[in-house]
């Protein structure tokens, strides 16, 4: 996973966007809205942000899947991708690539509610196993993939650059 950016601080409380209804992740599609938005989250959060092309791939059957949350920044606003995250889908293995949430609106619960749809389609795919990779550094994420039993089983030397850092590898079994 790409874990590129540390975390940044959310908004002061009087400019968070108003509370949002419960985190409902719905199965990203080949919908330029979708992927624009998706594309618009990952200039916010990684220093080396995937283009919508690139994200497409993310909306292939066989080859991924993407699921998204979207919020309402203000009364009257169009709705926005808050939070999207995608697998890379290899016979019977999955492969988070990216988990991304808007820093305003971090610790609502959507980056756990992303992660649980995609840990919900792998075992719909009969999956055997998910892995993913993750900076060191990025405690939050770091906790959440715990939280849904993830395990560490390995490390990949100087995988990140800017800062250069390890990636923690991680992974669930699902059979």
């Amino acid at each position: 996973m790409r874990e590129d950016q540390p975390q940044k601080q959310p908004a002061a409380p009087a400019e968070k966007p108003a509370p949002q209804p419960g985190a409902h992740p719905v199965r990203m599609q080949k919908i330029p809205a979708h992927l624009e938005g998706c594309a618009a989250l990952e200039k916010l959060c990684f220093r080396e942000p995937w283009s919508a092309h690139s994200l497409e791939l993310l909306c292939n059957d066989g080859i991924g899947v993407g699921y998204l949350c979207t919020g309402i920044p203000a009364p009257g606003a169009q709705p926005m991708v808050t939070a999207y995250g995608g697998m890379l889908i290899t016979v019977d293995e999955g492969q988070i690539t990216n988990i991304a949430v808007h820093p305003d609106y971090r610790q609502r619960g959507l980056g756990n509610a992303v992660l649980r749809a995609l840990l919900k389609h792998a075992k719909a795919a009969h999956l055997g196993r998910v892995t993913l990779e993750v900076r060191p550094s990025n405690t939050a994420a770091l906790a959440l993939y715990k939280k849904n039993g993830f395990a560490e089983v390995g490390r990949r030397r100087g995988f990140y650059t800017k800062p250069t850092e390890d990636a923690v590898i991680m992974e669930i079994r699902l059979k």
